[in-house]
C-alpha cells in the first residue's frame, strides 16, 4: 500500500471515529472562578496517574492510558481582579514507553470579581492548545469552560459545561464535556467534594451511553491560609462506562511564587 493511500485512508478514518477516542486530559478539575490576586504569579502542578485504565490508545499512534501519567505545569498571573492569564508549559506525559512533551497551551479566564466571597458567581475560560501527536491528531484544539456555582455555606455547588472544538466544523461539530462538583466545607482550610466529569461526544453525533466518558471522583481539597502557603486537592475517579478509565488519581499542588 503507497503512502499517499495510507495517508488518506488515515485522514477517513479520523473523519469516521467519534470524538471520545480522543479524550485525554493533562487537567482534572472543576473551576470555581478563583484567580490570582492582581499583580501576583501562580504556579500549579497536575498530575494525573491512571493504574486502572484503557489499554488501547484512542487513534493510532496515540497514547495507552493504562498506567500513564500525564501533567502539567500551569502558569498563572492576575492581571486585574476578574482577568487571568495563564500558561500551561510543559504538558507531560510518563508511560511504560518513556517520556514525552505534549504540547503547550494559554489559558484566558474572566470570572466575577472576589468569587470566593460572593454566594453566586460565575466566569468565562478560553484555553488555546499546541498539541504534540501522541496526545492528539489535531495540531490546534480549544476549549470553552462557562463556570457557574454557588456558595451555600458550608456547602458548594459548582458546574463547568464544557465545550471543546473538534475536527469537524459548525455548531454541531463541537463536543460537549461538562463537569460538576459539590463540596462540604469544614472550614476555611479543609473541604471533601464529590466531582463529576464526562464527555458526550459532538452534538453531530452524541454518542450511546457506554461509549461516553463516565466519571465520579472523591476528592480532598486544603487550602493554603494564604498565598504563600501551599494548596493541595487530590482525588480519585472510578469510570462507569467502557469509554473511561477504571480508576484515576489525581494530585494538584499550588502557591503564589511572588
Amino acid at each position: 500500500m503507497s503512502i499517499h493511500l495510507r495517508s488518506w485512508l488515515f485522514a477517513i478514518a479520523l473523519l469516521a471515529a467519534p470524538a471520545l477516542s480522543f479524550a485525554q486530559t493533562d487537567e482534572i478539575q472543576v473551576y470555581d472562578a478563583e484567580i490570582a490576586d492582581k499583580g501576583t504569579f501562580n504556579l500549579m502542578i497536575h498530575s494525573n496517574f491512571t493504574p486502572d485504565g484503557r489499554k488501547v490508545a484512542g487513534f493510532p499512534g496515540g497514547e495507552i492510558p493504562n498506567h500513564s501519567d500525564n501533567g502539567a505545569a500551569e502558569w498563572a498571573y492576575g492581571v486585574t481582579d476578574w482577568f487571568e492569564a495563564g500558561l500551561y508549559m510543559p504538558l507531560y506525559s510518563f508511560t511504560a514507553n518513556g517520556a514525552y512533551f505534549n504540547g503547550y497551551k494559554f489559558r484566558a479566564l474572566f470570572v466575577k470579581p472576589h468569587a470566593a466571597e460572593q454566594k453566586f458567581f460565575y466566569g468565562l475560560n478560553f484555553e488555546f492548545s499546541f498539541n504534540q501527536n501522541r496526545w492528539d491528531p489535531r495540531k490546534h484544539t480549544s476549549e470553552i469552560r462557562p463556570i457557574i456555582g454557588w456558595h451555600l455555606k458550608p456547602w458548594d455547588f459548582i458546574v463547568n459545561p464544557i465545550v471543546d472544538n473538534s475536527y469537524l466544523h459548525g455548531i454541531k461539530g463541537l463536543d460537549f464535556a461538562p463537569s460538576g462538583r459539590m463540596a462540604y466545607n469544614f472550614n476555611d482550610t479543609w473541604a471533601l467534594a464529590a466531582e463529576e466529569y464526562a464527555d458526550y461526544g459532538t452534538f453531530r453525533d452524541l454518542q450511546p451511553l457506554n461509549q461516553q466518558l463516565q466519571e465520579i471522583w472523591a476528592v480532598v481539597d486544603r487550602k493554603g491560609k494564604t498565598g504563600k502557603s501551599i494548596s493541595i486537592e487530590t482525588g480519585i475517579g472510578f469510570g462507569l462506562t467502557s469509554g473511561s478509565d477504571k480508576i484515576t488519581l489525581k494530585l494538584m499542588v499550588s502557591r503564589d511564587i511572588n
